[in-house]
């Protein structure tokens, strides 16, 4: 088994950093803040995700042009991404130019200055992606599933945000929701590359140690009791779209990993899942069939995703549950279980082939656990997982009277 061995240590003013060196010529960092759209306080919706892209809009010392080319101009790229729970700021180079792209993330993220004109064209840029996104039905359904599946909590909000919300945004307002997460405490950096650790120390220290915000209290908002709902909507051009799903294991839960087995036994991305087996391979009634799971801090939600021609929606609805009976009433055999572990595992493997995404991956276990799991307690953790447990995760999420359904049609 090819280990990992990351290295951990922190900043002088508490900021938590995970190191794992790399032969590889390209060097990954990422700055990931612990501030995602959850946190989002009423008519905030979406203020995380443009935070986002105004962050890169001028520094104290830097214009909007100068970020961009800083690494840019050595063949670098800056990117970012906003998620519920998280927003990551994070930069591929040369790992020669580790020091010039310590210097620009040190000073994105503490010295963003959000430039009046700036904000005002990012605005009519996020407004357009929205336009772009609500003609998308495919991805448009997913946020509108949580919506309902989180309703009257803020995780259940749209990392987009609404036309009105965007349009609210002021300077105050990114440079409050600045000053209450991106502090000391909130932060992890993550660096996967060929350089020193005696190197690392001396540059983020002088890139990042300064940072001497103050923690703040987070906002959070009460999870309200689930329940199921039936939903039809007339938001489909072609084909109709229907997610079936409900609440699920948080990742601090100790289903979390029987969740993941039986979701991926479901629907997961290997062609032998048994939906693609009987509703794409035997039926032909769906080009996109799908289960994904996603776990949240404290709840998690789990969903099965189709889109199908509405001749076959009927039928193909009934598989579904079909499928999702076999697994509560059956169970897998234990020659299943043992199948579905190996590709389980291979699956993890998989994900953290690219240096980037071992990047990602360290970050928010550090983040949220404490720790980084080494691949030998994964994979135990995975041989854990036992017929038994995972008879009451599927009675408890399958069930057919615990599971709601959103379907957009013409």
């Amino acid at each position: 088994m090819l280990e990992i061995k990351p290295e951990f240590f922190k900043l002088s003013n508490g900021i938590q950093v995970v190191f794992l060196p790399s032969d590889a010529f390209v060097a990954h960092m990422g700055v990931m803040i612990h501030g995602g759209s959850r946190f989002e306080k009423e008519n905030e919706e979406g203020l995380a995700h443009f935070l986002e892209h105004c962050i890169f809009k001028g520094t104290k010392k830097r214009k909007a042009f100068d970020i961009f080319s800083d690494l840019d101009s050595v063949g670098g790229e800056l990117n970012a991404y906003t998620n519920k729970e998280e927003i990551c700021v994070h930069a591929s180079f040369r790992k020669n130019h580790f020091e010039i792209a310590s210097e620009l993330l040190g000073d994105i993220v503490q010295n963003a200055n959000f430039p009046e004109e700036e904000i005002q064209k990012e605005k009519e840029v996020v407004l357009d992606e929205i336009i772009s996104y609500m003609d998308s039905p495919s991805e448009r359904i997913f946020d509108d599933f949580e919506s309902h599946i989180f309703k009257g909590n803020s995780l259940g909000y749209n990392i987009l945000g609404t036309k009105k919300t965007v349009n609210s945004f002021t300077r105050d307002d990114l440079l409050s929701y600045v000053d209450r997460h991106f502090t000391p405490g909130n932060m992890v950096i993550s660096f996967v590359g060929g350089v020193s650790v005696g190197q690392l120390k001396t540059f983020l220290e002088r890139d990042f140690g300064g940072l001497d915000r103050a923690a703040k209290e987070k906002y959070s908002a009460s999870l309200l009791r689930f329940e199921p709902f039936q939903i039809k909507e007339r938001k489909a051009n072609f084909q109709t779209h229907t997610l079936i799903g409900g609440r699920a294991p948080s990742y601090n839960d100790s289903g979390k990993r029987g969740m993941t087995l039986l979701t991926n036994v479901l629907g997961g991305p290997a062609l032998n899942s048994r939906l693609t087996l009987s509703i794409r391979e035997k039926y032909g009634y769906a080009y996109n069939i799908e289960a994904n799971y996603t776990a949240y801090s404290d709840v998690g939600f789990w969903s099965v995703y189709m889109g199908t021609d509405k001749k076959y929606l009927k039928k193909a609805i009934s598989l579904i549950y079909d499928e999702l009976n076999l697994i509560c009433e059956k169970n897998l055999t234990s020659k299943e279980l043992e199948q579905a572990k190996e590709q389980l595992k291979g699956h993890i493997a998989l994900s953290l082939d690219s240096n980037m995404e071992m990047m990602f991956s360290l970050a928010k276990s550090l983040m949220i656990h404490g720790r980084v799991d080494t691949m030998e307690e994964v994979y135990s953790q995975v041989d854990a997982i036992t017929l038994s447990e995972l008879e009451i995760i599927a009675g408890r999420n399958f069930a057919k009277n615990n599971l709601a359904e959103l379907i957009y049609q013409f």
